[in-house]
C-alpha cells in the first residue's frame, strides 16, 4: 500500500491542518490522519471543535495498493515536517503503510514514522456530510470562539464560509481544503446569553437607530491616493496591477498608428508580459500562497530601489548569456527601424 506526492505539496498538506490537531487528553486526536482513497490523498485533523481535511489529487501512477487510513502522531510532526524540508521541493517521495510505521522515501533518503495499525478516528467524511445537511435559518448568529479562527489562517488566502444556524458548525471551504468549525455554547459570562441578531442591533441605538442613511463598504470607503508609482506588494494589488497593464496595453495595441512599428511591439510586448506574468503568480499561488506572498514583497521593493535592470544583467551573465549582445542586437535593431521609418517618410 502507497501512494507518491510531492515533497512541497505533502508539506502543504501538513501545515493546512495541523493547528487543528487536538491535545494528548484525546489520543486519537492527537496526530494528522493521512486517507487514502481511489482519488486523494487527504491530511485530516481535528480537536472536536474544528475538523479540517486537505487533499491531493492522485495520478493514475501515483497509487499502488488498496486504500489506508494511518495517523500520524503529533510528537512526530515536527521531524518528519523537518525532514520534508530538507529535501527538495521538487522530488516525489513515496508513502508506504507497513506493520506498525509509515515509511516516506524519497530518491534519496527515507524516513520511518511509528504509528498504531488500529488507532481509530471520527468518520470526518460523515461529519462533514451532517454539517453540510443543515438547513439554514434566517439571521443565523452562532457565537464564535475568535481565538480559534486563526485556526484557519493556513488553509489559504481565500476561504467560503456556509453559516446555517445559531447551534450547528459552518462549513469553510478553499482550494482543495474543506472543514467545518463548531459553534460555542453559552456558558453564563459574557453578553452573549439568549441573543439574536435583532436584540444585537438593539444594543447599538446610536449606530442602528437614528438614521436610515446607508452607505457601502465597497463602494463608499476611501481609496488608496499613491503620489507615484509605488509597486505593489501584496497579491490583489499585483494582480489588479497586472490586469490592468494586459488591459491598457491592449487598449494601447488597438489604438497604435499602424506605421509605428515600435509603439505596436512596446504595446504587444507589455500586454503579453503583463498577462504572463499574471498567469504565472496564479500557478505559484495556487501551488504555495505562501511563497507567491513572499515573492510579491520582495519583487515590491526590488522595483522600488530601481536597480533590477542590474540585477537582470548579472543574472544572466551568471546563467552563461550574453547580456552586452543582446544590448547591441537592440541597438541595431533600433537603428534599422530608425532608418527604415526615415525612408518611409522620404
Amino acid at each position: 500500500m502507497s501512494v507518491t506526492i510531492n515533497v512541497h505539496q505533502l508539506g502543504r498538506l501538513i501545515d493546512k491542518v495541523r493547528s487543528h490537531i487536538g491535545n494528548e487528553y484525546i489520543e486519537v486526536l492527537h496526530g494528522i490522519r493521512l486517507d487514502v482513497d481511489t482519488t486523494h490523498l487527504y491530511a485530516v485533523a481535528s480537536d472536536r471543535y474544528t475538523l479540517a481535511a486537505s487533499r491531493y489529487r492522485l495520478n493514475h501512477d501515483d497509487k499502488n495498493g488498496e486504500s489506508f487510513a494511518r495517523t500520524i502522531p503529533a510528537a512526530w510532526l515536527k521531524p518528519l515536517r523537518e525532514w520534508l524540508d530538507a529535501q527538495e521541493g521538487d522530488l516525489t517521495v513515496t508513502i508506504g503503510a507497513e506493520t506498525g510505521r509509515l515509511v516516506f522515501v524519497t530518491p534519496r533518503t527515507e524516513m520511518r514514522v511509528p504509528v498504531t495499525d488500529t488507532q481509530g478516528f471520527p468518520d470526518w467524511r460523515s461529519l462533514l456530510r451532517g454539517v453540510a445537511a443543515n438547513i439554514p435559518t434566517i439571521y443565523a448568529f452562532p457565537i464564535v470562539d475568535s481565538t480559534m479562527l486563526a485556526r484557519w489562517a493556513d488553509a489559504g488566502d481565500d476561504l467560503r464560509v456556509r453559516v446555517t444556524t445559531d447551534l450547528e458548525a459552518f462549513m469553510v471551504f478553499g482550494k482543495d481544503f474543506i472543514g467545518a468549525h463548531a459553534p460555542k455554547r453559552y456558558t453564563g459570562a459574557g453578553p452573549c446569553e439568549d441573543e439574536t441578531f435583532e436584540q444585537a442591533l438593539e444594543l447599538w441605538p446610536s449606530i442602528f437607530a437614528d438614521s436610515d442613511e446607508v452607505a457601502d463598504m465597497d463602494a463608499d470607503m476611501p481609496v488608496e491616493e499613491k503620489p507615484r508609482y509605488e509597486a505593489a506588494s501584496t497579491i490583489p494589488h499585483m494582480v489588479e496591477a497586472l490586469l490592468q497593464q494586459t488591459l491598457r496595453s491592449t487598449s494601447d495595441l488597438l489604438g497604435a498608428p499602424s506605421k509605428d512599428a515600435g509603439a505596436i511591439a512596446s504595446y504587444a510586448t507589455a500586454g503579453v508580459n503583463a498577462w504572463s506574468a499574471y498567469r504565472f503568480l496564479a500557478a505559484l499561488h495556487q501551488a504555495d500562497p505562501r511563497l507567491a506572498a513572499q515573492t510579491v514583497a520582495e519583487l515590491s521593493e526590488e522595483l522600488d530601489a530601481g536597480d533590477f535592470s542590474e540585477s537582470a544583467w548579472d543574472i544572466a551573465k551568471a546563467a552563461g548569456h550574453d547580456p552586452q549582445k543582446w544590448s547591441d542586437d537592440y541597438e541595431a535593431h533600433l537603428k534599422k527601424l530608425a532608418e527604415k521609418l526615415a525612408t518611409d517618410a522620404a
